[in-house]
């Protein structure tokens, strides 16, 4: 019975510390905050269905646990290639900004 309530305790504690890591992702002054916010709510995420798999004693739990850590993964690796991806675009366009104003002489692309 006491292991009900630490169980209770340890997710609520992991909410709050879920809702900090979802300020940060929308608040994060640089892409890295915001990366590294979103990795960590995956993580505290699995930590809690982990925890409701021992408060409930429903192993099919760990399954869905296993199957999350694989989506929240991929999901990092793909958001870090795109920001990848905008940052090499923004380097090229500061090592050549002759290339921007061939589309009408303004440098965002609109006549």
């Amino acid at each position: 019975m006491i292991f009900h309530y630490i169980y209770i305790t340890v997710l609520i504690i992991l909410a709050l510390m879920l809702f900090a890591c979802l300020i940060r992702a929308v608040k994060g002054p640089r892409v890295a905050d915001r990366l590294m916010s979103v990795n960590m709510m995956g993580t505290m995420v699995m930590v809690m269905i982990s925890v409701l798999a021992l408060m409930l004693n429903e192993g099919y739990l760990v399954d869905v646990c296993l199957i999350y850590a694989m989506i929240s993964f991929l999901a990092v690796v793909v958001l870090s290639k795109v920001y990848i991806g905008i940052y090499e675009e923004k380097r090229k366009a500061e090592e050549n900004p002759d290339t921007n104003t061939e589309q009408g002489g303004m440098s965002d692309g609109n006549l």
